[in-house]
């Protein structure tokens, strides 16, 4: 006779009402009137977003494993949790965007339609919007949020493909550029897929040597043997693919491309919310597997570490689109967020974890800040992403250049912004494992990096502005909250980050 499993229903809320929230929006598709599916679609995600987020507050400090060890609700799932569905929230308000123009919409009204046909540009300019965005995106976030909760690697390869099928999806629906859009969909698509083979393929190494998926049996067949030659193979197999979706050199090239091709609200959902996914996976696989086998990853990520930072740094020097510029800067902080990791120690003993949580939020908040304000400054073509478009930004729109200096002073890492405390924490925990010459690296690549954050401001406060130069657009509420949220939040956790770092502290006790 088998048993039923005994599920806390009350332990998955933050899951049950992000999904429940898009099942329900694909309900609307198929039977809301067009007219009123947008305010429809937008009020669901942000319910389901927002709902899941009040979730996990409510459960903070719960200690018990769910869904029969498939699922693990402690203290880093929960706050992860809470980061990707604020973050994601934010995100919904991006896309929700159609500020005074009707046809503002970053997303194409029909996707069936041929990119260049005359329909195609006859639609361009038509009020309707794409509203299949919103159940995806909610798909995907409920993806996430599965993700950095799963204690097997089954529902972790499943969560995976959840969180990424949405995303191929919805960075191919550009209203303008729609070529571009779509070759960004297929390279992510494509280079994905292999990620998700590498994935799958070490997850049966790790199943062969282990008899099991289960993180925890894992661990124990480790300690037992000691990690054999099949298990080493299999993490490294599994590691990769998730460096994958962390945007970590030299896994990173469909990054550049797909930042640029993308709608700029998708990327900047992609670059906040999957980069707290992929790590917050890394960080439960590496610490609750194989956490007592510390030289089996640490090489790995030692070397993966450097080459990110590395690559990310001296290779944003050279790009003059602000959006592929973003683009390394996402994987200069990869490595950033990897010195974190081997600031883990043996067994998770180090103070790695809770940085790096806290560096994910602090990046995640900067990020999506200066890609909202990237979609204000607009050409003919859509945004205005060209570095040479943003001279004399501060002459002609003050507020908008300010936001700005604030998110790339903060992605520079300078003091009394959320980007100085975020690595501050992570560089310190390297350094108390002996990681020293890594720290080193990283302050290089950190002082690299900061010329081309730099650039930019200098070339909006102290260049003449270009003749027929772009347009600043007013915010609509949903850009305008976000602009509020996230540049109140950049400031305070780079003043006053002790409550944030204390809460994170609190958290940093994986259940496995």
């Amino acid at each position: 006779m088998i048993e039923a499993p005994d599920i806390s229903w009350g332990a998955l809320a933050p899951l049950l009402l992000v999904f429940g929230a898009a099942c329900a929006g694909i309900l609307v598709e198929a039977f809301v009137p067009r007219a009123l599916r947008h305010p429809v679609q937008v009020g669901l995600a942000l319910v389901g977003t927002l709902g899941a987020l009040a979730a996990t507050v409510l459960l903070a400090g719960t200690r018990e494993v769910t869904a029969v060890g498939a699922l693990a609700v402690d203290g880093p799932a929960l706050f992860l949790q809470a980061t990707i569905a604020g973050l994601g929230a934010l995100s919904v308000l991006l896309f929700a965007e159609r500020a005074l123009d009707p046809a503002r919409s970053a997303f194409v009204v029909s996707a069936a339609v041929p990119a260049g046909s005359p329909r195609d540009r006859e639609l361009a300019t038509v009020p309707q919007v794409q509203t299949e965005v919103y159940p995806l995106a909610t798909f995907a976030i409920g993806g996430m949020m599965l993700f950095v909760a799963s204690n097997d690697l089954l529902v972790m390869f499943v969560a995976l493909e959840v969180l990424s099928l949405p995303l191929y999806l919805i960075s191919g629906l550009a209203r303008r550029r729609r070529l571009l859009s779509q070759e960004a969909a297929v390279k992510y698509f494509l280079l994905g897929a292999f990620a998700s083979a590498f994935f799958l393929y070490g997850l049966a190494l790790v199943y062969g040597a282990a008899g099991s998926v289960r993180l925890s049996e894992v661990r124990e067949a480790v300690g037992t043997d000691g990690g054999g030659a099949l298990l080493v193979l299999g993490l490294a197999l599994l590691v990769v693919g998730l460096l994958f979706k962390a945007s970590v050199a030299p896994f990173h090239t469909w990054t550049p491309d797909v930042y640029q091709g993308a709608p700029t609200a998708v990327t900047a959902f992609m670059a906040a919310c999957t980069k707290v996914a992929a790590f917050g996976a890394i960080l439960r696989l590496l610490y609750v597997a194989f956490g007592t086998a510390e030289w089996t990853w640490r090489p790995l990520v030692y070397a993966a570490a450097i080459v990110s930072m590395v690559v990310g740094a001296v290779l944003g020097l050279t790009q003059t689109d602000l959006k592929r510029m973003l683009a390394y800067s996402s994987v200069a902080h990869a490595g950033f967020l990897l010195t974190g990791v081997i600031g883990l120690g043996a067994a998770g003993t180090g103070s790695g974890l809770p940085a790096t949580m806290f560096y994910l939020l602090a990046y995640g908040i900067t990020t999506l800040g200066a890609f909202a304000v990237l979609t204000l400054v607009r050409d003919g073509d859509g945004e205005a992403s060209h570095l040479s478009q943003w001279a004399g930004l501060g002459a002609r729109s003050p507020i908008t250049a300010a936001v700005m200096t604030l998110f790339l002073l903060a992605l520079a890492g300078i003091p009394l912004t959320a980007g100085f405390t975020g690595k501050f924490a992570v560089f310190r925990a390297a350094i108390e494992q002996g990681a020293w010459p890594l720290a080193v690296v990283a302050l290089l690549a950190s002082a690299v990096a900061a010329f081309f954050y730099l650039r930019v401001v200098v070339l909006m406060y102290f260049s003449e502005p270009v003749a027929d130069g772009p347009t600043v657009g007013v915010p609509g509420v949903p850009t305008t909250l976000v602009l509020a949220v996230t540049a109140t939040a950049t400031v305070a956790l780079g003043v006053l980050p002790g409550a944030v770092l204390d809460l994170a502290e609190r958290a940093a006790i994986f259940v496995g």
